[in-house]
């Protein structure tokens, strides 16, 4: 072989490899900027599905004060919140929307709060109080700023889950802190389907019940022990009450608060940080399906809530029923017992 046709294999060999080299560059690079708008539009997408009202801004300040945050010490330019938080969480049973209608049936308009819980995240946010309020308490439902510039009348002995259907979140919030004297820093409120979608993402949920359940109007069917139910069945597991106890509310919420839980530990037990599709899955899910003040109306915000609530276990909250009695007026009804209620609302200021 001559000295020329070594050149020109050796050649040939370095263009080759030159011309694959420029193609695996332009693939990695293709991939890179396909990965970052695919990211970046994800992010668009989670951003842009939540819903948020103005709770502060409608409200003013007549409301309860704040609790007193210490500065933190870390010297990073945003540290995490550490603080205690009141969080005012409502499960709505809106029927707005097919995917809400199909999983609640019935009347298509008006909403209302079946759930009502008030979070409480204790200074440090490692131990959490998750308080039920009875959707049939008879309340003094405050004078609610309107939408449209007008205001409700106040109103004696209403049920509690008016506020909302009157005044929506604005209204909830502040009936909330007229009850409770406790100051809510944020709302949060999920429908229907949010809720079933929630439960889906995850894999389903694991509980345990201590009866048979058979609930013609939730359409839920359970024989006493522990089952894992899917998004749908666990949505009716939330709004059952017909099939267990009295029929009342009261028997719901035992079974809403062990939902919570088991969806707690069900979120612990999931590896979401190691799995980017499911951890997508979840956040797609949570955000299409959710309400917030301004607080917390973007990914930013609710991945800063929830990194701060990285220490808190789920066998660190504790699940309450505002202390009730039964109302002298309608034996169907409830009201605050007192005073423990108010010993309750107390130690959550």
């Amino acid at each position: 072989m001559t000295r020329h046709e070594e050149h020109g294999e050796t050649g040939g060999r370095a263009g080759r490899r030159s011309r694959a080299l420029k193609i695996v560059g332009v693939t990695l690079a293709g991939a890179l900027v396909l990965g970052t708008a695919a990211a970046g539009w994800a992010y668009w997408h989670l951003n842009h599905n939540i819903k948020s009202v103005d709770i502060n801004g409608a409200l003013g300040d007549d409301r309860p004060a704040k609790a007193m945050i210490t500065p933190s010490a870390s010297a990073s330019a945003a540290p995490l919140p550490s603080g205690s938080v009141n969080i005012l969480v409502l499960g709505s049973d809106s029927r707005s929307g097919k995917a809400n209608q199909e999983l609640g049936g019935g009347d298509s308009s008006g909403a209302r709060s079946d759930t009502a819980m008030v979070v409480h995240i204790d200074a440090g946010r490692t131990r959490a109080t998750v308080v039920s309020i009875p959707r049939d308490t008879l309340v003094t439902r405050p004078s609610c700023p309107l939408a449209s510039g007008r205001s409700t009348a106040v109103a004696y002995g209403a049920m509690f889950n008016t506020a909302y259907e009157l005044g929506g979140p604005v209204c909830a919030v502040k009936t909330v802190e007229s009850v409770t004297g406790v100051r809510m820093d944020h709302y949060l409120g999920i429908d229907f389907s949010g809720f079933a979608k929630l439960v889906d993402a995850l894999g389903g949920v694991t509980v345990t019940t201590g009866q048979d359940i058979h609930d013609d109007y939730s359409h839920l069917d359970l024989a006493a022990g522990t089952h894992h139910l899917d998004g749908k069945q666990a949505l009716a597991l939330a709004r059952t009450r017909h099939g267990i106890g009295d029929g009342s509310d009261l028997g719901r919420i035992g079974l809403q608060q062990k939902l919570v839980k088991a969806l707690l530990a069900q979120m612990a037990g999931t590896s979401l940080l190691t799995d980017p599709a499911r951890l997508y899955r979840v956040a797609d899910a949570v955000t299409a399906g959710l309400t917030t003040d301004t607080g917390l109306d973007s990914l930013g915000e609710l991945t800063r809530l929830g990194q701060s609530l990285k220490g808190l276990a789920s066998d660190h909250v504790k699940t309450v029923m505002m202390p009730v009695v039964t109302a002298p007026s309608d034996p169907n009804r409830v009201i605050a017992e007192e005073p423990a209620a108010s010993e309750l609302w107390a130690s959550l200021r």
